[in-house]
């Protein structure tokens, strides 16, 4: 009995901290996505079941905002792996003072303030004279308008690589020198050596990472809302959680839909639980798990 209050003691915080900021909040959502709840309808909300879901459905730009969200997470999430895997690798073959150095400056987009952030871009991929990118290709464009994929997978992916980075470079520091060793007795080249050695190894550090950045991709819409607002045009980079966000909270008729735009978050969290238990199914999340075998002759 002394045990188990010792573990309530300890784990009481976290679980109120939980409760009421992420399973309440859930039950919220649900709950609302049931009712027509709107600025019109705010005094007096009707239950009307599943018709928020079934409008979403028979949305017609329904498969063009999913084929957005398909395409940013995929392409972003593709960049910041991918990249932070390089990056750390990379950094990790550096004297270790120039290695701190270089992921430390590439920290200083993620400290940024997100407006600030966005105005750097909008420098950049301005028309000339003004834009960077217009000066060296002596092209003059607005690069947001003309290429708005690229912009805003290149600028969330500045952002997420540096989470991927520290974990992987932190990772690979963990790697014991022993295996190094061993592979430049037995021959193995950098290559070599990073795909025999380092990949296997950082198997558990690229499921998380995979898995908790397609999460956030899912949805986050932030550096999007800043560059482009959906556009330019119409929906053209609209993806679901911004889609969410203009329904409930700035919708371009005026009134704020809170019962539609949270059954677009409940879909959003059924996604994004789906894409979990995928991710764990893929990488065999219970091998990860299993205690070390020890073999003895």
């Amino acid at each position: 009995m002394r045990g188990l209050w010792v573990r309530l003691l300890f784990l009481g915080p976290a679980g109120v901290l939980v409760l009421f900021f992420l399973l309440l909040p859930v039950l919220l959502t649900l709950v609302l996505s049931l009712t027509d709840l709107s600025t019109v309808t705010f005094a007096r909300p009707r239950f009307v079941g599943l018709a928020n879901y079934v409008e979403i459905l028979q949305d017609p730009f329904f498969p063009l905002i999913l084929r957005n969200t398909l395409q940013y997470v995929v392409l972003t999430l593709a960049f910041n792996v991918l990249m932070g895997l390089f990056l750390a690798v990379a950094t990790s073959l550096l004297p270790e003072r120039w290695g701190d150095a270089f992921r430390a400056l590439w920290l200083l987009p993620r400290i940024t303030a997100s407006v600030v952030y966005v105005l750097i871009w909008q420098g950049i991929a301005a028309v000339a004279p003004y834009g960077l990118l217009s000066q060296l290709t002596g092209i003059s464009s607005n690069w947001i308008q003309q290429h708005p994929w690229p912009t805003v997978v290149l600028a969330n992916g500045f952002v997420g690589a540096s989470f991927g980075m520290l974990l992987f470079a932190a990772a690979i520091r963990a790697i014991p020198l022993e295996l190094f060793r061993a592979a430049a007795v037995d021959g193995a080249g950098l290559w070599a050596t990073v795909r025999h050695v380092v990949l296997p190894l950082l198997r558990w550090p690229i499921l998380f990472v995979t898995a908790y950045q397609t999460l956030s991709l899912l949805t986050s819409f932030e550096y999007i809302l800043l560059l482009t607002n959906g556009g330019p045009g119409f929906y053209t980079t609209e993806v679901w959680a911004l889609h969410a966000y203009h329904v409930a909270f700035s919708n371009y008729y005026g009134n704020a839909r809170f019962g539609l735009g949270a059954a677009m978050a409940a879909v959003l969290v059924l996604i994004g639980l789906l894409v979990s238990l995928l991710y764990l199914r893929l990488f065999n999340f219970r091998r990860l798990l299993e205690v070390p075998r020890i073999e003895v002759d």
